[in-house]
């Protein structure tokens, strides 16, 4: 069975306060990731960069992996290719997040299947900047 995103999930990820860790994301303002974050944040949401540089984004400490990420995750947004999509969500998994959201372009079915039996929320292959407009009726 093909992962069909809730539209009442992605409702409450996007309207309830919450600390997104935003894999993919660095100081890099030609990438998507830059402004999708932006964006987010401007919603209400914390955001945490996760980007092998770890850098500082939006005024947000960056970390490396994951896994070093500090205190609980609501949600994985997931800015990488769909060919690491996969060890993403498995990380996001062992590192206790609620959700993950693959951002527009990024599929991994068996990925998708894993996080929902684990408990997690799955948003896949759609963008909060496209979604949260679209709850503005």
């Amino acid at each position: 069975m093909s992962h069909r995103n809730d539209p009442a999930v992605i409702e409450r990820l996007l309207t309830t306060p919450g600390r997104w860790a935003v894999v993919g994301l660095s100081a890099n303002r030609a990438r998507t990731a830059y402004g999708v974050a932006a964006y987010v944040q401007g919603l209400g949401m914390e955001i945490v960069p996760v980007h092998p540089r770890a850098e500082r984004v939006h005024g947000a400490q960056g970390y490396a992996r994951l896994a070093d990420v500090p205190g609980e995750i609501d949600v994985v947004d997931v800015f990488v290719n769909s060919s690491l999509a996969g060890g993403v969500v498995d990380e996001a998994i062992t590192a206790g997040a609620r959700a993950v959201w693959l951002q527009l372009g990024v599929f991994d079915e068996a990925a998708a299947r894993r996080a929902r039996d684990a408990g997690l929320d799955v948003v896949m292959d759609t963008c909060p900047a496209i979604e949260a407009p679209r709850l503005r009726h």
